[in-house]
């Protein structure tokens, strides 16, 4: 397990009018599309509705070539609707600003409360809006961070996947504990069977897969 700090209180968000809590995942063109998925994946299994968002609503096309249709425009999304706000990583979060209303989209849900979870260049993007100064964190390497400017690198934390007041950051190679904290944030599992989840899907452990089996969580 990751080094975990003082996670924020979970906001069910918003239902839907089928009665299902909406976790907004952005897109953009290059974001990363490996790096999301076990969380989307597992969060949609346990009832979130994912909605895709997109600068406009215009298709992107991520890393791997995928082509997306985002169902919301940024400019129409708003924290007390939404139990989680996902940002992948991306080129461009280090290729210019265009992905700042993002990271300031990331400053309004954590002002209101609603938690936000930043992977890989993302967290490049949080850093240069001050969102990591305060906040127990991780990402690619603290260098790679630090390039940014940002005042916070003495809270760096060297580990695969850290959560602190409301956010989650993760690099590029952990998407699965980047998911576990996720998941556990926003209490899909919990203790032991979050354990086991995280050790089936990083480390194979076929043990896991009893205590899975046996809390109905596959």
């Amino acid at each position: 397990m990751s080094d975990t700090t003082t996670p924020a209180g979970t906001p069910a968000g918003e239902a839907t009018p089928s009665g299902r809590r909406v976790v907004h995942l952005a897109v953009y063109d290059t974001f990363a599309d490996w790096e999301t998925g076990h969380a989307t994946a597992h969060l949609a299994r346990a009832g979130y509705e994912i909605r895709t968002v997109g600068a406009t609503t215009d298709p992107v096309t991520s890393i791997g070539g995928l082509r997306v249709l985002p169902d919301l425009a940024l400019d129409a999304v708003r924290p007390e609707d939404a139990a989680l706000l996902i940002l992948p990583g991306a080129d461009r979060w280090d290729t210019g600003d265009d992905l700042a209303p993002f990271a300031r989209a990331a400053r309004a849900f954590l002002d209101a409360g609603t938690p936000v979870a930043a992977i890989c260049g993302a967290t490049a993007g949080l850093a240069r809006e001050g969102l990591l100064d305060t906040r127990a964190h991780t990402g690619a390497v603290s260098f790679y961070l630090a390039a940014t400017g940002y005042a916070g690198g003495d809270r760096y934390v060297d580990t695969d996947a850290v959560t602190d007041d409301g956010l989650v950051t993760a690099g590029p190679t952990d998407p699965v504990a980047f998911a576990r904290e996720i998941l556990g944030l926003l209490g899909v599992y919990e203790g032991e069977v979050l354990d086991a989840w995280f050790r089936l899907f990083h480390d194979s452990d076929p043990e896991a897969y009893g205590v899975l089996a046996k809390a109905g969580a596959l």
